[in-house]
């Protein structure tokens, strides 16, 4: 694998300039556009003289709202499982002796090889290592942060690295949502990941930091190239990922980080069997990595019930306040709009007629108002953010209520086994750290008001290869076995 920075570097212009490519105005420009619609900031960009009024009314993120709440709703517990092990009643009392056990004697109560009731303790123990590490990373709101990233801009990521400062030094995993913007695969067309030769991760960071990083890893730092690359201060690094194989024929994860001159790390080993990237597409394209969004094809209709409830609002603004014409030369008093106010003019009859008049706005029909209301909810239904779900319909028939709301919900079931999977996806990683990168610690165990350590180390299971499971999946599982 190529791994000389200015090579890195033409790999990632090649999968920007696809990038660029893909739909209208490319994911770059498309992504901005959405992100301000989202946001609310839909008049971006219009001139409009005087002080008249742009009304938003962002059907965009209600419709957003309601989905991504709905999916994140989904809170099925996921577990660790060992692979062709099974994980009976009588496991589960064999467990629970050789837990008492160690708990009693203080110690590992390990034989020469860990028999079948170890391996299934040490997955029990790492599914509550890994509730702990969800809960001190807010695994909850990263899951919410990818989830909305994948609306807004068609593609969520979530990467997983080893944060050596984690627990005190002794190193745990970290986790961070990554733009869609900074991640670049080697295959644009090729949706699983494992397969991907390479995946690129960009960053930008002060000068200085990458100076120091890079004089952690290399002996003879190139300084000036790094210090050439930097604009502002700033640096764009590069983090490319890329898989190996051993001379047993075991494949593994490299990593190298560079700038677009200067080498930051040398090629280093990660330890891993999988990439630490997981993707979540709210719309599948069609042989393509990256993801579509439903708020692209949103933005016509907020533009349109934009424009229609400002010209309304201007209209009966018009019409309480008209715009007043007044005469210069029968009128030379000073005027205001206030309501009241005595106007002096002189002249005959016919010049106090003609002194003062008022423009009369556009007549606004009922069915234009009818229309925007039509607009907006054709809009909701289209896109399964029904009146009935979103509480503005009341219905007095129970079971209509449960029919409409079931149609509803039924649609975003699709979403939500995808993003099941790909809280198990991640979940599969965490796995891959843990067997790999943890060495030997202690795991903390939690039930109920009970704590306590199981003892493990990376070197005696490395050969455990565990499988993620949900509760449903489990009751099956032993079903089946029964």
């Amino acid at each position: 694998m190529n791994t000389i920075p200015n090579t890195i570097y033409n790999e990632y212009k090649a999968a920007r300039d696809f990038k660029d490519s893909i739909g209208d105005k490319g994911i770059y420009e498309q992504s901005r556009i959405n992100e301000r619609f989202y946001r609310g900031d839909q008049w971006y960009g219009v001139n409009t003289s005087g002080d008249k009024p742009l009304v938003r009314h962002n059907v965009i993120k209600r419709i957003a709202d309601f989905k991504l709440s709905r999916i994140m709703s989904d809170e099925t517990p996921i577990k660790y499982f060992v692979d062709n092990i099974a994980y009976l009643e009588n496991d589960r009392k064999n467990i629970t002796a050789l837990k008492d056990e160690i708990i009693k004697s203080g110690k590992a109560a390990l034989g020469e090889k860990p028999d079948n009731a170890e391996m299934n303790l040490i997955a029990k123990a790492l599914s509550k290592n890994r509730e702990l590490c969800a809960e001190r990373l807010g695994f909850k709101n990263l899951c919410a942060k990818a989830l909305r990233d994948a609306y807004v801009t068609g593609t969520g990521i979530l990467y997983t690295f080893w944060d050596q400062k984690a627990r005190g030094g002794t190193g745990d995993i970290g986790c961070e949502v990554l733009s869609v913007n900074d991640v670049f695969f080697s295959d644009p067309h090729e949706k699983d990941i494992e397969k991907q030769k390479y995946i690129i991760i960009t960053g930008v960071y002060d000068t200085d930091r990458v100076l120091r990083e890079a004089k952690q890893f290399e002996k003879t730092v190139d300084e000036k190239s790094i210090i050439k690359d930097s604009v502002g201060g700033k640096v764009l690094t590069f983090t490319k990922l890329y898989k190996e194989y051993t001379k047993s024929g075991e494949e593994i994860v490299m990593c190298v980080k560079s700038t677009e001159s200067a080498v930051i790390r040398p090629p280093f080993r990660t330890f891993l069997s999988k990439y630490p990237i997981n993707v979540f597409c709210f719309e599948e394209r069609d042989d393509c990595v990256y993801g579509d969004s439903e708020v692209t094809y949103l933005i016509p209709n907020q533009i349109a019930i934009n424009r229609m409830i400002t010209a309304n609002v201007w209209s009966s603004m018009s019409t309480g306040i008209p715009i007043m014409v007044v005469n210069g030369d029968s009128v030379t008093s000073e005027i205001t709009n206030d309501p009241g106010q005595i106007i002096k003019v002189y002249g005959t009859n016919e010049d106090v007629k003609g002194a003062v008049n008022f423009i009369s706005p556009p007549d606004y029909s009922k069915d234009f108002c009818e229309n925007i209301n039509n607009l907006i909810q054709n809009t909701l239904t289209q896109s399964g953010a029904t009146a009935a779900v979103l509480g503005d319909e009341i219905l007095n028939n129970a079971t209509a209520l449960s029919y409409l709301r079931g149609s509803a919900f039924m649609s975003l079931d699709i979403i939500k086994e995808r993003f099941l999977a790909f809280r198990k996806n991640v979940a599969t990683i965490w796995a891959d750290f843990f067997i790999n990168c943890y060495g030997e610690r202690p795991l903390k165990m939690k039930e109920g008001e009970n704590v306590y350590y199981i003892p493990f180390s990376s070197s005696r299971y490395d050969t455990v290869v565990l499988t993620v499971e949900t509760e449903t999946d489990t009751e099956t599982k032993e079903e089946e076995e029964k």
